[in-house]
Parts: structure tokens; sequence; C-alpha cells
């Protein structure tokens, strides 16, 4: 199931443009909208992802990259990605 729930999201996520800002801010990186879209495509295909449903968001940690994102469940909307607290050094 995790694996389908994970094709489902990759298909149907979505962006506004203040979640890119969002994004930089909360990795404290600067990443073009592409990049940013290119690593949540990488997340949601690793065979490493983990995701769990909590209130009306889903959260997606993949430890290898070392970030968690938040996705709303009803539009399927990156809400942001932080840091994985085991990665950050």
């Amino acid at each position: 199931m995790t694996n389908e729930l994970l094709k489902i999201i990759q298909s149907r996520v979505c962006y506004t443009p203040l979640v890119y800002e969002r994004v930089n801010k909360k990795l404290s990186q600067i990443m073009l909208p592409t990049q940013v879209d290119e690593l949540v495509t990488r997340v949601l295909n690793s065979e490493y992802a983990s995701i769990i449903s909590r209130g009306k968001n889903y959260y997606i940690e993949e430890r290898t990259e070392g970030v968690i994102l938040t996705i709303n469940k009803n539009n399927y909307r990156l809400i942001t990605i932080n840091k994985s607290q085991e990665v950050s050094k």
C-alpha cells in the first residue's frame, strides 16, 4: 500500500510559488524550483521512503536524502520540506 500511495502522491503533487521560498529557508539552501521538484520526485520514488498519515497531512521521510516532505492529504500540495532530525549534524 505504501508504494501505491507514494505513486498516487507523485502523480498529483502540486506546488505554490511560496513553497519554494519556504523550502529554501527550511533547508538553509538556495535551490531552484526545478531542483525542489527533482528532490520531491527522488524522495517519492525512493525505496527507502516511509510515509505517515497524521491529521490532514502526509509526512514522507527519506533518510538517505535527509528530508521529510509534508504534503496536504486533500489537495496533494507540498507544504514544506524539513531536514530529518536523525540525519542533521
